[in-house]
């Protein structure tokens, strides 16, 4: 029975399948079930494990429209333009960022029509001063965690 690197163990293993029971991870990791639950624990309380969910496929669902929304907005008015498009139930990512723009939004959109009604509506924020939108015309790879290396 090995402790060493264990966290990072067990984060791979959870990366493999999000679903496995703390007995088939214990197997896995050569541990008790109550070292693995004990672990578990600990990195959910740092924040290191923010939850457990299925990955959605929106294309399947009818959202057939990925667009990157680039914004620059008046400073002061930062956090109250992310924490609304964070509020948009279509908008899967919101970042500050570094570069010509303040903010990129990635949102996930019905149609061309769904996704310009949105940017629309963004578009006669008094605090939004440019905005650049593209269209998504494939997907390459999204939603995608790494292993952690360990030694």
């Amino acid at each position: 029975m090995t402790y060493e690197n264990l966290d990072e163990k067990l984060v791979n293993a959870l990366l493999n399948d999000g679903r496995a029971s703390l007995r088939s991870l214990a197997e896995q990791l050569g541990v008790s079930v109550t070292t693995v639950s004990n672990h578990l624990s600990d990195l959910e309380d740092q924040g290191i494990i923010k939850g457990y969910t299925p990955i959605v496929d929106y294309g399947e669902l009818g959202y057939d429209v990925t667009a990157i929304i680039q914004l620059k907005c008046e400073g002061s008015a930062l956090p109250d333009i992310t924490e609304r498009l964070r509020e948009h139930k279509q908008m899967v990512s919101v970042y500050e960022v570094t570069g010509n723009h303040d903010v990129i939004a990635i949102g996930k959109f019905t149609d061309t029509d769904h996704m310009n009604s949105q940017i629309k509506e963004l578009l006669i924020d008094p605090d939004i001063k440019e905005s650049n939108t593209s269209v998504v015309l494939n997907t390459v790879t999204e939603n995608e965690q790494f292993e952690l290396d360990y030694e």
